[in-house]
C-alpha cells in the first residue's frame, strides 16, 4: 500500500478547525460518505474539514479473489474470522500519514477524528487507539474489532461512538457490542447507539454523529 491514500477532501466556508478522516467500507469509495456531511449539520462557527479516503484495489480472498477497493484482505466470511493482521496495520499506518498531513497543515492532533464504516471501521479502531498523540474522537459504525489493539498512552480516555443497525446481515450486531465490551476492558467509556437498519446508515444516526462530533470538537 502506498504511504498516501488518494482521498476526497470537503473544505469549509471558513478556515478549518478540525478535521475528521472517514473510512468507507468494502468495495466502496472515499465517494460513498461524501454526501452525508450537510446532513450532519454542524453549525457554521465550527468549520471541519472532511477527509474520504478511497481504499486501495486488492484481490479480495472471499470474493474469489476478484480486485476491489479494500483496506485488507477478507479471508472468511465467519464471524471470529482468521484476519489479515497485515493489511489492517498497514491500512492503519497510511491514516497515520493522513493524521500527519493535518498536523502539517495546522490542526492539532486532538481536533482530528477518526471514522469508519465496516471494514473502514475495523481499520480506525486499530489507527486511533494506537495513535501516539491525543486524538479528538473515534467513531465507528456497523464495524467490528478486528484484532486486539493496545491503546496508547495519549489515548486511553479516547472518546468513542460505536453505531450498528440492530437487523444486519453482514456484520452482526453482537460484533459490534463486543467491540464495545473490549473498550469498556481497556478503560475507555464509549457511547453504543443501536437503529433498526441493516448494513447501512439512516438519519437518526447521522445526526447523533452530527451531535457527538460537535461535542468532541468544542471540547479542547
Amino acid at each position: 500500500m502506498t504511504a498516501r491514500l488518494n482521498c476526497i477532501e470537503i473544505e469549509p466556508t471558513q478556515p478549518a478547525v478540525a478535521s475528521v478522516i472517514w473510512l468507507h467500507g468494502l468495495g466502496a469509495s472515499g465517494h460513498d460518505f461524501e454526501p452525508i456531511v450537510p446532513e450532519l449539520q454542524l453549525p457554521a462557527d465550527l468549520p471541519v474539514r472532511f477527509l474520504f479516503p478511497h481504499a486501495p484495489n486488492i484481490p479480495v480472498t472471499v470474493n474469489g479473489g476478484m480486485v476491489m477497493p479494500a483496506w485488507y484482505d477478507i479471508l472468511a466470511m465467519d464471524i471470529d474470522r482468521k484476519v489479515d493482521e497485515n493489511g489492517v496495520l498497514a491500512s492503519a499506518d497510511a491514516v497515520d500519514a493522513l493524521i500527519a498531513r493535518e498536523i502539517e497543515r495546522g490542526i492539532a492532533s486532538n481536533r482530528i477524528v477518526i471514522a469508519g464504516f465496516s471494514q473502514g471501521g475495523a481499520v480506525a479502531y486499530q489507527c486511533a487507539l494506537r495513535h501516539p498523540s491525543p486524538l479528538a474522537g473515534l467513531l465507528t459504525l456497523s464495524t467490528y474489532m478486528a484484532m486486539p489493539v493496545t491503546p496508547s498512552e495519549a489515548n486511553r480516555q479516547l472518546p468513542v461512538m460505536v453505531s450498528h443497525g440492530s437487523m444486519d446481515p453482514v456484520v452482526p450486531e453482537q460484533l459490534g457490542r463486543r467491540a464495545v465490551a473490549s473498550l469498556q476492558d481497556m478503560g475507555l467509556e464509549p457511547e453504543y447507539h443501536h437503529y433498526p437498519m441493516e448494513h447501512m446508515v439512516c438519519l437518526e444516526q447521522i445526526r447523533d454523529i452530527g451531535q457527538w462530533l460537535n461535542r468532541q470538537l468544542r471540547r479542547k
